[in-house]
């Protein structure tokens, strides 16, 4: 396998992220980010070779900041060393359900997309043009989030709504986070010592959005978000799933807009709206301890929505060889941890305590018992590492 640089770009609303990787090393070259775009305290930072670089870029355009990052990775880095450049995708429907080369028709498709997810992939397209038009020459690969969730039959896809819906507007469940997931599936079954494929696992990824999966065949089978990142898990502002009939009774009894009651839902409700107190989960824990009584009511559902969640997902299974926690609270909040382990009993799972304080770090990832039938593992995920390697498969089938 011949060797490659490829620069990983993830372009928010507000923000964008970039790593450089060394494939097939997986060394990380370096790591930057500009945050607060538009805004007055906009700042970009980068980390290459060990040295750390931050500038105030206020009020600077995407456009711009993409630029400025650019220039300053190319004044540590040879520019002519970049041989292809990852782009993470949140949304690629049906369409798109493996890493694609970019051009004008894949824009336009994924710009045609935009109405599944108008919070990311508007966002995304821009971090597209704008490298498309600083790295003109070199292979431009869109990584899509929903992609690793195509297989998921169509029993378990489908809303019970008339089928005209999927057939004429591709109302269906698509989930999200599909890197992450595919990443610490991978990184398990390698723990586990065993075939990727031969593995059934349970994985949780759980950061201000969260998401949990089914793993089996090497794919995943079914997962908790659905058509949009709204439903499933009580997340940091996300409601996740709330009954449907809600948002007409929200709208009738408010007097408010639809659109208002839906931004509620995204941006006002999970551990924020329960808690009335913040969407940091470690905010809320050190305020549990306190007293805090929503703070606790927020913790208490969220485990609860998780280890429900997780408890439905092993029918998709049949069998769970080991449940995986990943993503900012997955990773450090070994309370969250054990409080929702204790509720998942029925799938045989014994945690160790000693191990899980410490976040699997000094026992190969596991929190469990070795007795215990299935396993439980603690696993850092990586994103930009596994655009990396889907980018490098194309290239490689490309040669």
């Amino acid at each position: 396998m011949s060797e490659a640089k490829i620069l990983i770009i993830n372009t928010g609303s507000s923000s964008i992220k970039m790593a450089l990787i060394d494939m097939p090393s997986e060394q990380q070259l370096a790591e930057g980010m500009a945050q607060r775009l538009g805004d007055a305290q906009a700042t970009l930072s980068w980390e290459i070779s060990g040295e750390r670089q931050v500038l105030e870029i206020g009020g600077e355009t995407h456009d711009v900041a993409m630029q400025r990052m650019l220039d300053t990775l190319f004044c540590e880095m040879d520019k002519e060393s970049i041989t292809a450049v990852g782009h993470r995708v949140v949304h690629g429907g049906e369409r798109f359900i493996r890493p694609t080369l970019l051009d004008d028709s894949v824009i336009a498709e994924i710009e045609s997309l935009s109405h599944l997810a108008p919070l990311h992939n508007p966002a995304n397209l821009i971090g597209i043009r704008g490298a498309m038009k600083h790295l003109p020459v070199i292979p431009h690969v869109a990584v899509f989030d929903t992609a690793f969730h195509h297989a998921i039959p169509l029993h378990a896809s489908l809303y019970a709504v008339p089928y005209r819906w999927y057939s004429e507007y591709g109302v269906r469940r698509y989930g999200f986070h599909g890197t992450s997931h595919h990443y610490v599936a991978q990184q398990a079954a390698e723990i586990l010592g065993r075939e990727f494929n031969d593995c059934r696992l349970l994985t949780a990824h759980l950061g201000n959005g969260c998401s949990a999966t089914a793993v089996a065949g090497g794919i995943s089978v079914d997962t908790s978000m659905g058509m949009t990142p709204l439903e499933g898990l009580v997340m940091g502002t996300r409601s996740g799933d709330v009954d449907p009939g809600l948002h007409e009774f929200m709208v009738r009894e408010s007097g408010e807009s639809l659109a208002t009651i839906t931004d509620a839902l995204n941006r006002e409700s999970g551990l924020l709206g329960l808690s009335g107190l913040s969407n940091d989960m470690r905010t809320l824990l050190n305020a549990a301890e306190a007293g805090h009584e929503r703070a606790a009511l927020a913790v208490e559902s969220f485990c609860y929505r998780l280890a429900k969640s997780l408890a439905s997902l092993a029918v998709a299974l049949g069998h769970v060889d080991a449940i995986v926690f990943t993503g900012g609270i997955g990773e450090h909040a070994a309370f969250i941890r054990a409080k929702t382990v204790a509720q998942l009993e029925i799938l045989g799972v014994v945690l160790d305590a000693e191990r899980n304080d410490q976040h699997g770090k000094q026992s190969h990832g596991f929190i469990s018992k070795p007795e215990a039938s299935t396993q439980v593992l603690v696993i850092a995920t990586n994103e930009e590492k596994m655009i990396a390697r889907y980018v490098n498969e194309v290239l490689v089938s490309s040669e």
